[in-house]
């Protein structure tokens, strides 16, 4: 899933990256509303943490430009303010959740977790498709019950086939979702990453579940 972050303190928006990565989100960072418009213009994300008092454009307005031009991607809005007004004012400009600044980092994980499930119609719990599984809690990956170790990329690329099962995911949308702004189309990066996870996968197993769409994609089934 790839994430932006719009946040104009450096210390706050590398940390929120720096964590984000962790848990296996690509994650583009914006330093001002100005930015934040751009960025969600053109690129396909598939949520924003966005920090409401922002120079050039505050965040307020941010939130309801990107929802007069028709985006409903989840926002989470971050600020100091915590008033019971700020907070009925962001959600009613389109926000879908509200943090105030200091937060527990984890609190922030799980709520951007329940936002994706939510926009993703996804349930609670692990993913499975056949005897592949996989925990977005633990990213804990196994097949038949042996567990599979897998590198961030890697892991991040399997979670977004895996919410996308049986079901054609071409190379551009693979690269909106898994890769960064510094993504360079022209590589064959995605390819080599997929070869990757078939030698992890399906290389040990006589029923193959990763399979190549011939000038399309590839596509996830049991």
């Amino acid at each position: 899933m790839r994430i932006l972050v719009v946040e104009d303190e450096k210390k706050v928006a590398s940390f929120l990256k720096k964590g984000l990565e962790e848990e296996f989100y690509a994650v583009d960072c914006a330093c001002d509303g100005e930015e934040a418009l751009y960025m969600v213009e053109v690129n396909n994300y598939d949520l924003v943490i966005l920090d409401i008092m922002l120079p050039k454009i505050g965040g307020l307005e941010v939130l309801k430009r990107v929802r007069k031009n028709g985006h409903g991607l989840p926002i989470v809005m971050l600020t100091a303010k915590d008033s019971v007004e700020d907070i009925i004012r962001g959600l009613d400009a389109g926000g879908d959740d509200y943090l105030t600044k200091p937060f527990a980092f984890a609190e922030l994980l799980a709520r951007v977790r329940a936002l994706l499930r939510r926009r993703e119609r996804e349930p609670l719990g692990e993913l499975r498709v056949a005897d592949l599984t996989m925990d977005p809690l633990t990213h804990k990956v196994s097949r038949a019950g042996k567990e599979i170790e897998l590198t961030a990329k890697e892991y991040a690329l399997l979670e977004y086939m895996m919410r996308h099962a049986n079901r054609v995911v071409t190379r551009t949308m693979i690269s909106e979702h898994v890769w960064d702004y510094h993504f360079d189309p022209m590589t064959n990066v995605i390819d080599v990453y997929v070869n990757h996870l078939r030698k992890k996968i399906d290389q040990e197993f006589p029923h193959k579940v990763i399979h190549t769409i011939r000038g399309v994609g590839y596509m996830l089934k049991g």
